[in-house]
């Protein structure tokens, strides 16, 4: 049987801390790492398992098989609230790889006003910037603390004094021109440079000892950030335009201004400013291109409300007009991006959708092509939701009783209290819509609100939440259809 954790947070390329790296971990080892978040749904853990191990596989292809090897694209077909979310965002926790989601509904036929299709190609693309960029700097880390130091030094102890304006005159070109006509050689300078440096060494010790923390500096810091500009293009949609404004309109864009706060602050900001010098930025979208054409992912949420033929009743212009858009990036095209071009042969694309009006034979036949590997993901039912609120690591029950214990407030769920809740929600997604999982979170949250509410005032309390409890706090407004359709 099946079921899944319900949470509503969108799925990010951070890869899962307590995970091992995705390219060790075999297919059977991919699905024990989602069972500890997701529960059932088998086959489409399976399925995402062995596409995720055969991106690993063909990378240790010889390249001119390699090139030929195409993702086995993956289409899930479910009702909503039973995982096909969840499992797609667990996965992009585990994965390392670049990893973007998407709703097929945002996009627009081209020659409409809206998302054009490549757009998800370049999202996935800053998402891959955005994780390069992070190992970039975790590898310049240590040069990068240095430079902050020495440039919080010269804020604190400047080598020579400067004027008001932050001029200084002693050693321009004309001072020292001035300097040599009066006689005043450079030996003197050095003696000026020898005497501040056992200054500036006991200031480097009392910083290095957190003495100087709240004393404030000034530093300069980017006032603005050239804007990102985008072009209605004659194909339709909009495309963003490459070009650094910055580089050409340097006074325009870009300007600095300076800034006072605490040496605690600035070291913050520093440390940022040194590390951005110290990275290759052309290497960072080398590196990111290439992660997105070998090994990006693009998961395609609700992509059955793209499904609907021309001709149909109700709102559907342009929806087959945007299944042929995305054809030819699920097919493999070249998309042009401000880091550059990137092929999307080897994007594995899973799409995910609930068919409740349509069907997977709605989509063209050429789009249908593109995802060979299709599952079925089960409902859910009253055994589904106990599992749910018993079993994953972040389960609703876990989850509130976390919050709770801030308060000081003490929650304890016992057996009988979850199969209540478990048999009402099961209950109410019969008497209304079925919405899956996501019908615990709308109980749970209900089933507590006094708690919720008058829990600052509850310090430590012990709360028993037993079946009891459960049906006197839901059974009223469950039996009560009217009410429970607009109530949970």
């Amino acid at each position: 049987m099946t079921a899944t954790a319900a949470n509503p947070h969108p799925p990010s390329a951070v890869a899962d801390d307590d995970a091992p790296p995705l390219d060790t971990l075999a297919p059977r080892q991919i699905v024990a790492e989602l069972d500890k978040h997701v529960v059932g749904q088998r086959a489409a853990k399976r399925a995402v398992a062995i596409a995720l191990r055969n991106r690993w596989r063909r990378q240790r292809v010889e390249p001119g098989l390699a090139d030929e090897i195409m993702p086995k694209n993956i289409l899930m077909i479910g009702p909503t609230g039973v995982g096909k979310t969840e499992i797609a965002r667990r996965l992009a926790k585990l994965a390392r790889e670049p990893f973007f989601k998407v709703e097929a509904s945002k996009f627009t036929e081209v020659g409409y006003v809206g998302r054009d299709c490549e757009s998800m190609v370049r999202d996935l693309v800053e998402i891959a910037i955005a994780m390069v960029k992070e190992e970039k700097r975790a590898t310049v880390q240590a040069q990068a603390e240095t430079r902050t130091e020495e440039r919080l030094l010269e804020l604190l102890v400047p080598a020579r004094s400067r004027g008001s304006s932050g001029f200084d005159f002693a050693s321009s070109a004309l001072g020292r021109h001035l300097s040599r006509d009066a006689g005043e050689d450079d030996d003197d300078e050095d003696e000026e440079v020898d005497a501040a440096a056992p200054l500036r060494e006991k200031f480097r010790q009392r910083l290095r000892d957190g003495e100087l923390e709240q004393r404030e500096v000034e530093i300069e810091i980017d006032e603005t950030r050239a804007p990102s500009l985008e072009m209605f293009t004659p194909q339709g949609g909009f495309e963003e335009v490459g070009i650094n404004i910055k580089e050409m309109m340097p006074g325009l864009f870009g300007r600095r201004r300076k800034q006072k706060m605490r040496v605690a602050e600035a070291r913050e900001v520093l440390r940022q400013q040194e590390a951005e010098k110290l990275i290759d930025q052309r290497q960072v979208a080398s590196e990111a291109r290439a992660r997105v054409e070998q090994g990006g992912i693009i998961f395609l949420d609700e992509i059955d409300k793209i499904a609907g033929r021309e001709g149909g009743r109700g709102p559907d212009v342009s929806r087959e007009g945007v299944q042929r858009d995305m054809l030819p990036i699920v097919e493999g095209t070249t998309v042009n991006t401000k880091y550059g071009m990137v092929k999307t042969d080897h994007i594995l694309f899973i799409a995910a959708g609930a068919f409740h009006v349509s069907k997977p034979s709605d989509l063209i036949p050429e789009l249908q092509g593109r995802f060979p590997i299709r599952v079925e993901l089960d409902a859910l039912g009253q055994a589904e939701f106990v599992r749910i609120l018993k079993e994953p690591k972040a389960s609703l029950t876990r989850q509130y009783i976390a919050l709770m214990a801030t308060e000081g407030v003490t929650l304890n769920f016992d057996d009988s209290a979850i199969d209540a809740v478990a048999e009402l929600a099961e209950t109410v997604n019969r008497q209304t819509e079925n919405i899956g999982a996501r019908r615990l979170a709308t109980l749970m949250e209900r089933l507590l609100d006094e708690v919720s509410f008058g829990a600052p005032d509850m310090d430590g309390v012990t709360v028993e939440i037993d079946g009891a409890y459960v049906r006197n706090a839901l059974v009223d407004i469950v039996n009560d259809e009217d009410l429970s359709r607009y109530v949970l």
